[in-house]
């Protein structure tokens, strides 16, 4: 017989159970979260078991607030992968009024960036940007997978063609992605929640879409 022992947890337990042990740890480190960004950095330690997320997420003045308040007004979604898009909560944020998409696959988006040498994920973040930019809704962009989407959205708002309610940039890797959230940084009237360095990814952005989601009432 092993001598490993498990943790007796109900199934609807876990969630909770996890959530304490995150708390537990972060007391041991000596690390204490501001209250208004606490639920999103535990959120993505939950996601990822990775507690330099205590450390590495970035947020602007408030971007938690208007975060949420944008969901509450309906906010438009839009993420840079399907993997992003399908970890987002749709019901919970149908709820609320908001939908959620991803435009890669778009055929549309092939073509535009066959045609100007891009990349689709920065096709797709112009045509988030046409069909929402401006148009009074609130956007949300998440991106969690590519760097050029980031400057690209970056661009958008210097460019006066976007206006989003929040930008969560997350991409992971090495090519240009430390400079696309530095970039985001350097905005000082777009609300962000950005994951500093090389560490991210798409299920990190669909866990702070959430965790600004589960702080709602609905």
């Amino acid at each position: 017989m092993t001598d490993i022992q498990l943790e007796q947890v109900l199934p609807g337990d876990i969630e909770r159970r996890s959530f304490e042990i995150i708390q537990e740890e972060l007391s041991l480190q000596g690390i204490h979260l501001e209250p208004e960004n606490e639920m999103v950095i535990k959120r993505a330690i939950h996601t990822t078991a990775d507690f330099d997320y205590a450390q590495n997420l970035v947020f602007s003045g408030q971007a938690v607030k208007k975060g949420t308040e944008a969901l509450k007004a309906g906010a438009v979604i839009v993420t840079d992968t399907n993997m992003g898009l399908s970890g987002i909560n749709k019901k919970r944020l149908s709820a609320l009024g908001g939908e959620a998409f991803c435009f890669m696959a778009d055929e549309d988006v092939a073509l535009q960036a066959k045609e100007q040498g891009t990349t689709r994920a920065v096709a797709s973040m112009e045509k988030a940007a046409r069909l929402y930019g401006l148009q009074g809704r609130p956007l949300i962009f998440a991106v969690g997978n590519a760097p050029t989407a980031l400057v690209r959205i970056y661009e958008l708002i210097e460019e006066g063609l976007a206006s989003p309610a929040l930008v969560i940039g997350v991409p992971v890797g090495f090519v240009n992605v430390v400079q696309s959230k530095e970039l985001i940084l350097t905005l000082e009237d777009t609300p962000y929640i950005v994951a500093r360095g090389r560490k991210g990814g798409s299920n990190v952005a669909a866990a702070i879409c959430n965790a600004l989601l589960y702080q709602i009432p609905v």
